[in-house]
């Protein structure tokens, strides 16, 4: 049985999700399925009975084999968007992450990993980016870019809305 909460109706469906947004070496890891073009911050759906936190830790471990701290919840973001040929309305969690171990993946270019979503299986590219080029690549949410670059200024919590 599927516990992510992922409500699928006949005209919309309904995500909840965390992600983790992860910097090293002034670079942050970000996600896309492979040959794609459009990055996203890396992370997965809730399951039911579980803590966003707990969900986070969880899906980096399952994708990646990568031990995390949590630091902190610092975004929350409300996005609509196209899943297929239903609209989507996500609710999104957003962590400042760090690593328990510098070991346990490559700290340049890329690697690859996979996720599972309803039975489907997604190749991912996982990316370092210097934080300077994050203004040239295509990245969902569309709005979030300047609130990346903006991490080490802005106060411990605050939200964000796409529209």
């Amino acid at each position: 049985m599927d516990k992510d909460l992922v409500f699928r109706q006949d005209d919309f469906i309904f995500s909840y999700r965390v992600a983790g947004i992860l910097i090293h070496d002034n670079k942050i890891l970000l996600q896309r399925p492979k040959n794609d073009v459009v990055y996203s911050i890396p992370g997965g759906h809730v399951s039911y009975g579980e803590t966003s936190a707990q969900a986070f830790v969880r899906e980096f471990f399952e994708e990646i084999k990568l031990d995390i701290n949590i630091e902190r919840l610092i975004l929350f973001g409300e996005n609509f968007w196209p899943w297929g040929n239903r609209p989507c309305h996500q609710i999104s969690l957003y962590y400042l992450i760090s690593m328990n171990d510098l070991t346990q993946i490559p700290l340049n270019g890329m690697f690859h990993a996979f996720d599972e979503i309803g039975g489907e299986r997604i190749n991912l590219d996982f990316c370092w980016i210097p934080l300077d080029d994050i203004d040239d690549i295509a990245l969902y949410p569309t709005n979030i870019t300047p609130y990346l670059l903006s991490i080490p200024t802005y106060p411990k919590h605050f939200v964000y809305r796409q529209d």
